[in-house]
């Protein structure tokens, strides 16, 4: 009997410029959780990457909406291209599962730049910095928004159900 080939979630090619374009034919919304101890691994070798200076190019993302429509979305600062081919080299991001892996470490590193609640549960150390257990774990079970991000209210909920102290302004939702 014939194997039936399903049709690839991501196509993946490569400008002249060396710009990796991705297609995805499902939403950032869509894409799986993926395990902790990968999101961990995930920001380690992330970090050793930013600290050998091996950068990465440009990423562009076009991802596939229910309705039809697209969402598109540009990776062009340097650190995250960094962390972005890191992620490559670890898991490949022409996976859903590497392409999640990827976009919630983004997103992890997002939510601790702009809510300052959640550098509450992160370690600075000589070395670098460790996440608290429980902001992996949440970072890596809860879904992405439209624009591969974390929903900051859903967020602090996950964490108040992981057993941690909720973050000051978590009732009001007015979290920047």
């Amino acid at each position: 009997m014939a194997r039936i080939k399903k049709p690839a979630i991501i196509q993946v090619g490569t400008a002249a410029d060396g710009t990796r374009t991705y297609l995805v034919d499902v939403s950032p919304e869509a894409l799986p959780t993926v395990r902790r101890r990968d999101l961990e691994n995930a920001w380690e070798r992330a970090r050793a990457a930013a600290l050998a200076e091996h950068w990465g190019g440009p990423r562009l993302f076009c991802f596939r909406r229910p309705d039809g429509g697209w969402t598109d979305l540009a990776l062009a600062d340097s650190d995250a291209c960094c962390w972005a081919s890191a992620i490559d080299r670890i898991v490949g991001m022409d996976t859903s599962y590497g392409l999640a892996l990827c976009l919630r470490l983004l997103a992890l590193v997002d939510l601790l730049a702009e809510a300052p609640w959640a550098r509450d549960h992160v370690v600075l150390k000589r070395d670098g910095a460790s996440l608290d257990p429980s902001l992996l774990a949440a970072a890596a079970r809860l879904p992405l928004t439209r624009d591969a991000r974390f929903d900051q209210t859903r967020f602090t909920e996950a964490l108040r159900h992981l057993s941690l102290p909720a973050p000051s302004g978590a009732a009001t939702g007015a979290l920047s």
